[in-house]
């Protein structure tokens, strides 16, 4: 049996900006307990690096995330990896610099999450979005936290409802995204964005980002026990398991 591509999360600092990588291109970047994993110490180390002003967020291949790993979850109890993404949003919004993410493509599910609780998006006109729970008898549950005080009532019902895919542009009008940009614009506008948060001092980034996420993170610390629980049950659910193992049927 050959042994399974590592899952990698990179971490590079240049001029102020530490760049957290997703690398996991062989799952399309999807939230597995090392890909998490990773992804917390990468923000922990980049909160305590001197040199790093502003956090980015990418993510290699075409594909920013795919949200849950589901090979994964059709394996096993999904408990302990529910609280660990509430605990992820948690960190991003706690983080002490500004976290950025920059969004090549796609955009699935949990890992819409991450993008939330950032505190600015930066897409191409070629990522796309979906909350695709549904359609597997799932709830967006832990994302919830973030996602959903994101956007305005209405898109977030017409989005986790349907499931169904929306573009940038349209992520943007929801509250999702702060800008779009075309896909060889992309870079360009991030080292814009992140050359104007870097002008912050470090004390100021620190507490107006407290002022800006504080109701988030008191909505999180009321409710994420709740949700991961939910989360954990309905990816235990017979209907659940039935409708991932369908999925992954036809991915082979």
């Amino acid at each position: 049996m050959s042994e399974q591509p590592q899952v990698q999360v990179t971490y590079d600092v240049s001029d102020g900006v530490a760049t957290i990588t997703l690398d996991s291109p062989h799952n399309r970047n999807a939230l597995s307990r090392a890909l998490v994993g990773g992804l917390s110490e990468a923000l922990e180390r980049a909160a305590e690096d001197d040199s790093a002003r502003v956090v980015v967020i990418a993510a290699t291949g075409s594909v920013f995330c795919s949200g849950a790993d589901l090979s994964e979850a059709a394996a096993g109890s999904m408990e302990e990896g529910a609280r660990e993404i509430v605990r992820l949003q948690r960190v991003i919004l706690m983080h002490p610099k500004p976290v950025v993410c920059r969004l090549q493509g796609p955009v699935r599910a949990g890992g819409t999450g991450i993008v939330a609780a950032a505190d600015v998006v930066v897409a191409s006109e070629a990522a796309t979005f979906a909350l695709t729970e549904v359609k597997l008898g799932l709830a967006p549950a832990a994302i919830s936290l973030t996602v959903f005080p994101r956007m305005t009532s209405r898109a977030a019902a017409l989005r986790a409802l349907g499931g169904e895919v929306f573009s940038a542009a349209q992520a943007q009008a929801d509250g999702l995204v702060t800008e779009v940009v075309p896909a060889d614009g992309l870079d360009a506008a991030l080292a814009t964005v992140t050359a104007s948060l870097a002008t912050g001092a470090l004390q100021g980034l620190r507490e107006t980002k407290k002022l800006l996420n504080a109701p988030l993170v008191e909505h999180l610390d009321a409710h994420g026990r709740d949700v991961a629980a939910l989360s954990a049950r309905l990816f235990g659910s017979e209907e659940a398991k039935e409708a991932m193992t369908a999925f992954l049927s036809r991915k082979r």
